[in-house]
């Protein structure tokens, strides 16, 4: 509720009454009062909607001007034709500068990491920074999520501001580790996403509008990502992925379908499988005294030879000497 709070605040701040969008989302004055009360997801979707449109500011208050209803629609046709999510992202926050130049948006990937990050220049309204700076993050996180049709799991997000009372809150709209009093907000998920085409057009797009704040609000639960699951797939079920087919059917998809998405992924099955391979021999090299035609046989391979040729290829060093290295 405090994110209530800070909209409400904004309200104020113009002389304006907040009762009607409050009676929309049907939060009573009581529950805006109580120190831990919350809202569900929904409430938060049409208290944002209608503050936004009544203020004609979807920054809500938190920027030194206005953002007209319809500049974050404006923002996500822009990016709309872009040829991957790296490129569509990357637009937006370029864009973001036209609407307000308060903050920076940028898009960075360091190794496997995908950063998203907010750079403050001017201090943001003090009663609507945190609101202003998590809505933000949500906004880019959600109309990524939409981009790609796919679930984007955060490896983590950061904030530039103590630890609130509410905090656990944090953990339904940015799920995995949360860092307080951070040098800067921002989110991070894996960069292979940046490569994912986008999946949406202008009618979809146009559909999306009518509901914009539900991107923003909610968690996407579908993840297209396939290389995580082929990898899980593979080290769960050695004994019945071995074929396209087999692994396919495990995912509920087609074997055609696999090999497309993969490709679009920047990977191979055959390479995947090498990789799971090679993982669960190190394992057993490591954790148990079996011989190493025993770990060949144990990760797919019929002889011994062929398994150790794959595996200095894999690993620079043949099975032994990376066995005696480790001990």
């Amino acid at each position: 509720m405090a994110f209530a709070r800070a909209i409400v605040a904004t309200y104020r701040g113009h002389h304006m009454a907040p009762e009607g969008a409050l009676k929309q989302a049907q939060i009573t004055p009581a529950q805006l009062l109580e120190p831990e009360a919350r809202m569900t997801a929904r409430q938060m979707e049409l208290l944002s909607a209608a503050a936004m449109q009544e203020l004609d500011d979807e920054g809500l208050g938190a920027f030194g001007r206005k953002l007209p209803w319809g500049s974050y629609g404006m923002l996500a046709r822009a990016s709309l034709g872009a040829p991957d999510l790296g490129v569509a992202l990357k637009r937006w926050c370029r864009h973001h500068g036209l609407l307000t130049d308060d903050v920076a948006l940028a898009v960075t990937v360091a190794g496997p990491t995908a950063v998203v990050s907010v750079q403050e220049r001017r201090p943001l309204a003090p009663q609507q920074r945190e609101l202003g700076l998590a809505f933000l993050l949500r906004n880019v996180h959600g109309l990524a999520c939409w981009y790609v049709d796919s679930r984007i799991p955060l490896q983590g997000a950061s904030f530039p501001l103590p630890a609130p009372p509410h905090a656990q809150a944090y953990g339904y709209m940015f799920p995995g580790p949360l860092q307080f009093d951070a040098r800067q907000a921002e989110i991070r998920f894996d960069a292979r996403y940046l490569k994912l085409p986008l999946r949406r057009d202008e009618k979809a797009l146009a559909q999306m509008l009518q509901r914009a704040l539900a991107i923003t609000v909610l968690q996407y639960r579908r993840d297209r990502l396939l290389v995580p699951q082929v990898r899980q797939a593979l080290a769960a079920h050695p004994e019945s992925s071995h074929s396209a087919e087999a692994l396919a059917r495990l995912l509920n998809v087609s074997a055609r379908t696999l090999h497309r998405q993969l490709g679009e992924e920047g990977a191979s099955l055959q390479a995947l499988k090498d990789e799971v391979r090679l993982e669960r021999a190190k394992g057993l090299l490591l954790r148990t005294a079996k011989p190493v035609k025993q770990v060949a046989a144990a990760v797919g391979f019929r002889h011994e030879k062929s398994f150790s040729r794959a595996f200095r290829l894999w690993a620079g060093v043949s099975p032994s000497q990376f066995r005696k290295a480790d001990g």
